[in-house]
């Protein structure tokens, strides 16, 4: 008997209230909601990992700074790749700088302190900006001669670091030279 009373209540109660309607039509009205949400959600940008493990690669100190560096070059409108790069060619990704000045980029011949890492890249990229890129000087062999003028390798250098941050774990990435005897 107590089988086939958990039988009805299991079977026929259901039918009897019409809520279950209701319950599932707002239940499908909740997963739309979530599918939208999920969409909504940022994918991480692949420049940052990229220049992370970049960076990673010469124990730099500037290695947690990687999405300081892609924010703020968009921000301003950069190449994200080129004030890495000045760092790279200026102090070697910030390893080689005067002790708590965070001047990976030469600044002032390297006499120029910042408060932090955060604050250099900012400073830095809004300076390179609004002095150079507003006036036409927007590539490293532009900037070259008014940035670092005794050296006439500077935007080599830069333009290479560049690339390399580029290419950094693609394969085939630089042309190939091909010798023939």
């Amino acid at each position: 008997m107590k089988k086939l009373l958990v039988l009805v209540v299991i079977f026929i109660c259901p039918f009897l209230s019409s809520q279950p309607a209701y319950a599932f039509e707002k239940v499908a009205g909740s997963s739309a909601v979530l599918k939208d949400d999920i969409s909504k959600i940022e994918k991480p940008d692949p420049r940052v990992e990229k220049l992370r493990v970049f960076l990673g690669k010469y124990d730099s100190p500037l290695t947690p700074y990687a999405q300081n560096f892609i924010e703020t070059a968009d921000r301003y409108q950069l190449d994200w790749k080129l004030v890495p790069a000045i760092s790279g060619v200026e102090s070697s990704f910030g390893k080689q700088v005067p002790a708590n000045s965070y001047n990976a980029y030469g600044w002032a011949n390297g006499n120029y302190w910042f408060q932090s890492w955060e604050q250099s890249i900012e400073y830095v990229s809004s300076y390179l900006k609004e002095k150079y890129f507003n006036h036409g000087l927007d590539t490293p062999d532009k900037i070259g001669p008014v940035y670092a003028p005794p050296s006439p390798f500077w935007a080599r250098k830069v333009s290479y670091l560049m690339k390399q941050i580029e290419c950094f774990e693609i394969e085939d990435c630089f042309p190939r030279l091909d010798l023939t005897i």
